[in-house]
Formats: C-alpha cells, sequence, structure tokens
C-alpha cells in the first residue's frame, strides 16, 4: 500500500493521498488551501490516478480545493450528510472571528458531484475497502476513515476527531463536548492499539499510544495521571 501526505499552506491540514499501490488508482483525503501543486506532484511521482476525495468533515481548511481536484478528473467528492451543507457554504461552520479573518477573499466553489457517507458504510474505491465511522463533536458530520494497512495495523484517517495528544475543537458551528466524547468512547477507544492513527493536523500517532497518554482519553479511560 502507498500512503502519503502533506501539510497545505493553511493551517496545517494534512492531504493525504491513499492508493494500493505505485500506478494504480488512488483516493486523496481533505485537500485543503492551496494543495494542488504539491497533489499534482505527488500524483506524477507516483503515477496515480484519482478515483474519489473523501472528507473527514466539511470544515473549509479541509475541503477548499475539493471542486478542482474533482472537477478535473470526474471524480466524486465524499462526505456525511451532517456537512454537505458546508460544501455549499463554508462560512456555515466558521466562527464569527474566522468569517471575519476570511472576508470572502477565498474564491470558494461546491464539487458538481456529491455522495452521502453512512455510519458503518464499506467503500470499494480504487482497489482499496474503505470503512466509514461517524464521529461527531467536531462537527456534526466528521467521520473516520479505516482501512488495512500493509501488516496487521489498521490505519485511520481521524479528520479533527484525534490527534497526537489532543482532540478537535468544540467551539465552533456544529461543535458539542458531550457528543465528542462519545465518539472518543465509542468509535476512538475500541479499536486495536496499533492502528496507525494519520490525523487532520499534526504528526502520525498510534490508538495505543493515545490511550496512554491522551489527556482526553484518559479521562473516559479513567487512567491515573503519571505524574512528575
Amino acid at each position: 500500500m502507498l500512503v502519503t501526505g502533506f501539510p497545505a499552506e493553511a493551517f496545517g491540514t494534512n492531504c493525504y493521498v491513499v492508493a494500493a499501490g505505485p500506478g494504480e488508482q488512488c483516493l486523496i483525503v481533505d485537500p485543503g488551501i492551496g494543495v494542488l501543486d504539491q497533489l499534482d506532484e505527488v500524483l506524477a511521482k507516483h503515477r496515480l490516478s484519482p478515483a474519489a476525495v473523501l472528507l473527514t468533515h466539511g470544515h473549509l481548511d479541509h475541503t477548499f480545493s475539493v471542486a478542482p481536484v474533482c472537477g478535473a478528473r470526474g471524480i466524486t467528492a465524499y462526505v456525511h450528510p451532517a456537512d454537505l451543507e458546508m460544501l455549499a457554504d463554508p462560512a456555515k461552520g466558521l466562527s464569527a472571528d474566522l468569517n471575519q479573518l476570511f472576508g470572502g477573499r477565498l474564491q470558494y466553489s461546491e464539487p458538481d458531484d456529491v455522495a452521502e457517507l453512512t455510519d458503518g458504510a464499506v467503500l470499494s474505491l480504487a482497489g482499496l475497502e474503505v470503512t466509514v465511522d461517524h464521529a461527531p463533536g467536531h462537527t456534526g458530520g466528521s467521520v473516520l476513515f479505516r482501512l488495512p494497512g500493509d501488516t496487521s495495523e489498521e490505519l485511520c484517517f481521524s479528520g479533527d476527531v484525534l490527534f497526537a495528544g489532543s482532540i478537535g475543537r468544540t467551539d465552533l458551528p456544529g461543535g458539542s463536548t458531550p457528543t465528542m466524547m462519545a465518539s472518543l468512547r465509542d468509535k476512538i477507544l475500541p479499536l486495536a492499539d496499533d492502528t496507525v492513527v494519520l490525523p487532520g493536523h499534526g504528526p502520525a500517532t498510534t490508538i495505543g499510544r493515545e490511550r496512554a497518554s491522551n489527556p482526553y482519553l484518559r479521562e473516559l479511560t479513567g487512567a491515573p495521571g503519571r505524574g512528575f
């Protein structure tokens, strides 16, 4: 399996490309702001042909380039229906200060072909089997994408649900702390310790590492603090 990624020009959002191998079809996860040139380089380097775009949620920093990526290749964007309205109007997912920051300066367009994700669905795309877990809290439509790795471990594209050492914020429109904690309990904690987590921001980690050290997961498991 080929899995690679790079941070977008804004907000350090990770854009990932995953394929069964070089020269194959691939899936693009979360094409954010200013990723087109880097994405083209990755596709050319590994001789990949995009089959679909997968969106972990509808925030602008994860979806900004979805229309040009999909439109140039005639492919479908997959998103949970609870975040569908943000593809048409990204402002619906932003706080007042973020809307003021952008101030209409970013020219955004909605993708032409959108398919809706459902909890527990298994997508057969680009020769890969991708399991979808609805994990709301950061947004109403946040999802995890899970697929088998090269050996026994599983890969989990966690979006802004889980980071190395932290979790996604819950204070934006559609966010909810109790809902986030329920998603962590019901969707994250049951995963195997050797599951490799590829988050929407920051470095990769594993479920085992986060179970042992992430304060939000430790709160849910009741694990004692390590002290100093």
